[in-house]
């Protein structure tokens, strides 16, 4: 790992530096726009605990809470994304049609998917400046919904130049950026609780120490997860293995194939009823929501974990789709051993797939709600019991920012290799 990072500063790879240094640029323009209040909503929000909203307040790096023009983040499109992927099971006839055109489908679902989140950014903007904006005002309840809205539509552009010009998903990172700024004020939540609170002050050390051994406990976990998989043998009937220096060839299986995308998912859906009570104003809903929809109810953790496995599934098969695999291997003249090609190749990686995603979905509901348990038991704030979805999703992006960086560094490392070659 420190050897491919020396390699970034070699003078071949001067171009690489430059995408990355763009993207701590991006990044960074990102936690100076989290720090720009927006004058009509006030200096700060009159309430403390932000209930079902604290996931966006955490993807957003606190910027919710202080009515950031980046209050809102990318979540919208994060829950826009849910959407047009469930259109595509199916649902709606139009849907499965532009996934099955390939690449021109995919560039119209995304372009749904933007005009969808911004839909999306104004509804939820318009909410939260309803009900928790320090003004009573239409104009300005209108002008704090278009800025919200607006910052938001910009992340989505900052976060495809990140995408094209820099290194890694655009919208990861910039969700992983947003937590990585709401970890101090996490921690300082923690330490205030247990040390600073009414408890003794050695219970509350030992207790402190629990919660951190806890999270490196998560970040060894989510590694371990993340790298795990299955190889599942491949033979070739045009190729001899002597021909190839007798090395096997392998179909990789992850046991986390769907990432970190089935802990975002599962947060951002939980929030949506929220946000349905909230625009409608029935106080009656919205202590419903509170007491049985949040993370720290007994049935929102529930749903919680229920909605993690859903969507483990869900993503893995959508993504790992076992019969376009058998058909790519029988078109490349591959087959696995001992397996007949066709309907028993299909059969065989979805079973395989089945009980991979199963034991990473377990993990991912370990991991994630480890710490919203602790934070139950310990009388901790929501914006701590979230912890653990933070670290999971920063956790998972720095891995997959890391591998791109690494199969950069290798395809460089190879090309060079060739020119000398000539």
């Amino acid at each position: 790992m420190f050897k491919g990072i020396t390699k970034i500063f070699s003078k071949s790879n001067k171009d690489l530096r430059k995408r990355i240094y763009f993207t701590l640029f991006c990044l960074g323009f990102f936690a100076l726009g989290l720090n720009i209040t927006i004058p009509w909503a006030g200096a700060s929000i009159a309430y403390e605990e932000l209930g079902f909203l604290e996931i966006f307040n955490l993807m957003s790096g606190g910027g919710l809470q202080s009515f950031s023009i980046f209050g809102l983040g990318v979540s919208p499109y994060i829950t826009a994304s849910i959407i047009t992927q469930l259109l595509q099971m199916d649902i709606i006839p139009y849907f499965k049609d532009l996934k099955e055109q390939g690449y021109v489908g995919r560039q119209k679902i995304n372009k749904i998917t933007r005009y969808l989140g911004i839909i999306i950014a104004f509804i939820q903007a318009y909410a939260i400046s309803v009900f928790y904006a320090s003004t009573n005002d239409v104009m300005d309840i209108l002008k704090i919904s278009l800025v919200m809205t607006a910052g938001t539509a910009f992340l989505l552009w900052l976060g495809d130049q990140i995408t094209q010009k820099g290194i890694g998903n655009g919208q990861s990172l910039l969700i992983m950026a947003g937590i990585l700024i709401s970890m101090p004020n996490v921690f300082t939540s923690v330490y205030n609780a247990f040390i600073n609170g009414n408890m003794e002050i050695g219970l509350g050390i030992t207790l402190f120490l629990v919660y951190i051994i806890c999270y490196i406990l998560i970040i060894v976990g989510i590694i371990w997860v993340q790298l795990a998989e299955r190889r599942i043998p491949i033979q070739y009937s045009n190729r001899t293995t002597s021909a190839y220096g007798a090395q096997q060839s392998f179909l990789p299986i992850k046991i986390n194939s769907a990432g970190v995308i089935p802990v975002i998912f599962a947060s951002v859906i939980t929030t949506i009823p929220g946000t349905i009570v909230t625009l409608i104003g029935n106080e009656s809903a919205v202590n419903f929501v509170n007491n049985y929809i949040i993370y720290t109810s007994p049935t929102g953790f529930l749903l919680y974990i229920v909605l993690i496995f859903a969507f483990s599934y869900f993503y893995t098969f959508l993504t790992m789709n076992p019969e376009e695999m058998s058909k790519n291997l029988n078109k490349n003249g591959g087959y696995i051993p001992g397996v007949r090609p066709g309907a028993d190749t299909s059969g065989y990686i979805s079973k395989t797939l089945s009980r991979l995603t199963l034991v990473g979905a377990v993990f991912l509901v370990i991991l994630a709600g480890l710490p919203i348990m602790i934070s139950t038991f310990t009388s901790l704030p929501q914006s701590v019991s979230l912890g653990g979805t933070g670290i999971l999703i920063v956790v998972g992006v720095v891995i997959e920012t890391y591998k791109q960086i690494e199969s950069s560094l290798t395809a460089r490392n190879y090309a060079e290799r060739k020119k000398r070659l000539r």
